[in-house]
């Protein structure tokens, strides 16, 4: 009987040594780091790229301030991962239509990111009023050429307010020095930036003391860049099918008033919800239009919604 309880000792005893091994090998180390098991869930910290710019303007990530700053915007963006795959799916359907005016104004690229931060590329509105996926104030809407009024609220066309959204960025650009502090400024406005930097005494957006929404601003809108342009890297992983696409569409001229929406929609063989979904600038079931002003109004090619 001792034997045997000596014998059964001794088997428990390597049982627990493999164990310790086992759980020695999967530690964190720099070995084996970036293992990951194929059905578990794992967190991991993330490492801060070496060089991070915006619009070719490089962050400071040597200074521990703003490591700490990027580093969190990673982490939070990364891991909200329901979110992430959102925006992945939402920018392959909606940055074929912003890329192209950002590069006909000379606007840099990477401000599609800025739309994603400020929206998550959906027809938003915020408490204090800003409407749209580039969330544009009525007085700033107005300002740059936009139409807005209860009937008609161009922010909420797409093409429209991404034009007046490079021309407010060139406007900062210009004003500012730098598209870092035109990106922040789009957030906290012009003379707040410029009133910031005169009674700070510095000239750059990373030596700012701001408060908690524009101080995360630039830092977001890099994150939100770093991981949609590396998914894989950060753990994202999808089909190109999984994908959301643009649907079609031709432009139908209108320089009447149209009385009844549904109706109008019918003749192109669609229905009132989708001739809204295409064209949700159009903000009643009627277009006024007493000036005779001409609109244009996105009907989806035949057959993009099946019966």
């Amino acid at each position: 009987m001792k034997m045997i309880q000596k014998g059964l000792l001794f088997i428990g005893l390597l049982s627990l040594c493999g164990v310790f091994i086992y759980a020695m090998q999967d530690a964190p180390t720099d070995e084996n780091f970036e293992k990951q098991s194929v059905n578990g869930y794992n967190v991991y910290a993330l490492q801060v790229p070496d060089n991070l710019d915006l619009a070719g303007e490089p962050l400071p990530l040597k200074n521990p301030d703003i490591y700490e700053r990027m580093d969190r915007e990673l982490l939070v963006n990364t891991y909200w991962q329901s979110n992430g795959l959102l925006m992945f799916k939402r920018a392959h359907k909606y940055f074929p239509v912003i890329e192209p005016i950002l590069k006909k104004y000379g606007v840099p690229d990477d401000f599609k990111y800025l739309a994603v931060i400020e929206s998550g590329l959906v027809n938003v509105v915020s408490p204090a009023g800003a409407r749209g996926v580039w969330q544009i104030m009525p007085a700033t809407a107005k300002e740059y050429g936009l139409e807005v009024n209860t009937n008609v609220d161009e922010r909420y066309n797409l093409e429209k307010s991404t034009e007046a959204a490079c021309q407010y960025l060139l406007e900062s650009k210009k004003l500012l020095g730098t598209w870092t502090l035109a990106a922040a400024a789009y957030n906290a406005g012009n003379s707040g930036v410029s009133r910031r930097l005169k009674e700070q005494m510095v000239t750059d957006y990373y030596d700012l003391l701001l408060g908690e929404e524009t101080g995360r601003y630039v830092f977001r809108i890099v994150a939100l860049k770093e991981i949609l342009s590396n998914p894989l890297k950060y753990g994202f992983n999808f089909r190109e099918k999984d994908l959301y696409n643009e649907v079609p569409t031709y432009k139908v001229k209108v320089d009447t008033a149209v009385t009844d929406f549904a109706l109008f929609a019918k003749k192109f063989d669609i229905n009132y919800k989708i001739l809204k979904l295409h064209n949700p600038w159009l903000r009643e079931p009627e277009l006024n239009n007493a000036s005779r002003k001409l609109y244009q109004i996105e009907i989806p090619v035949k057959g993009s919604y099946p019966q």
